[in-house]
């Protein structure tokens, strides 16, 4: 009876501790402006909170009421941004943008090329642009005779493209950033496609570092669009936002699978207006494409 009892408690004890570290975890998630490991912690908030709610429960039958309502309170709190992002849609139509990593390993590209022409966007942007898919640009300048490739030596880069023609002198590359200013019938506004790199311990926010004069620098309105390799609700997502007076196109859509089966949201098209947007297929990508109707 003693030797049971004793399994009992320390069952509990593993059980608290456990809940403890994950509450802690989950708490780091937001320190993203603090440390970028935060901005990491940030991609993983949804099944950490999943196991915190089923630790509460555990907590729940253990006895401890009170604190499993403590804990479902804090969690409840935690994941207001979260459903925030979940829940958000824009409205409004200005313009229509497709934004699509387009995978540097070599591929079939004719399926990713009809889908663009199909949606007949008013603006294209491009990331992982290598040698063996720069047809993909090639092939649209018909459609979209207005390109900016930003290739770098040895690496991916990034292209932006559109129907509209380019105020003169304004083509910008930087650190996988591509930035143009265009003539369109609403006026002067500036496209950008970005592709940041993973998140700590890699240099996405390094990275950012040097960007974020780049678009504050941008003058009008501002539609940037890329491969964030971050989630909607992060610090690294806000800080693009709030440098570019832009509001994300939602709702959130997972537009990559990590560790091939959980789906994440880390491509994203932000305006000045916000937007709603929709998914397309991978088409031979890791990525799949979204095609963003934003507003100014």
């Amino acid at each position: 009876m003693r030797q049971d009892r004793r399994l009992i408690g320390m069952g509990r004890v593993m059980i608290y501790a456990l809940a403890a570290a994950v509450f802690v975890t989950l708490g780091l998630s937001f320190a993203g402006a603090l440390h970028p490991l935060g901005d990491s912690l940030a991609v993983f908030r949804l099944p950490l909170a999943g196991l915190a709610a089923l630790l509460c429960a555990l907590i729940w039958l253990s006895g401890l009421r009170r604190a499993a309502l403590a804990g479902l309170a804090l969690l409840a709190l935690a994941e207001v941004p979260v459903l925030q992002s979940y829940l958000r849609a824009g409205a409004g139509h200005d313009f229509t943008l497709y934004q699509k990593n387009l995978y540097a390993r070599p591929a079939d590209r004719q399926a990713q090329i009809a889908d663009i022409a199909a949606v007949a966007p008013d603006f294209l942007t491009l990331q992982e642009t290598v040698p063996s898919n720069r047809h993909v640009l090639a092939s649209l300048k018909e459609q979209l005779p207005t390109q900016l490739d930003c290739a770098e030596p040895g690496q991916s880069g990034v292209a932006l493209a559109s129907r509209f023609p380019a105020i003169p002198g304004s083509a910008i590359c930087a650190q996988r950033l591509a930035a143009l200013q265009l003539n369109t019938p609403k006026g002067a506004v500036w496209l950008v496609s970005m592709h940041l790199h993973w998140p700590w311990p890699h240099e996405q926010a390094e990275q950012l570092a040097g960007l974020l004069p780049v678009l504050r620098g941008l003058e009008g309105p501002v539609i940037v669009a890329g491969d964030f390799n971050m989630v909607p609700w992060s610090h690294t997502v806000r800080q693009v936002a709030r440098a570019t007076d832009g509001t994300r196109a939602g709702p959130v859509r997972g537009s990559y699978d990590l560790f091939h089966f959980m789906p994440i949201a880390i491509d994203h098209v932000l305006a000045p207006g916000g937007g709603v947007n929709r998914l397309r297929g991978k088409l031979g990508s890791d990525h799949r494409g979204l095609v963003a109707h934003v507003a100014l």
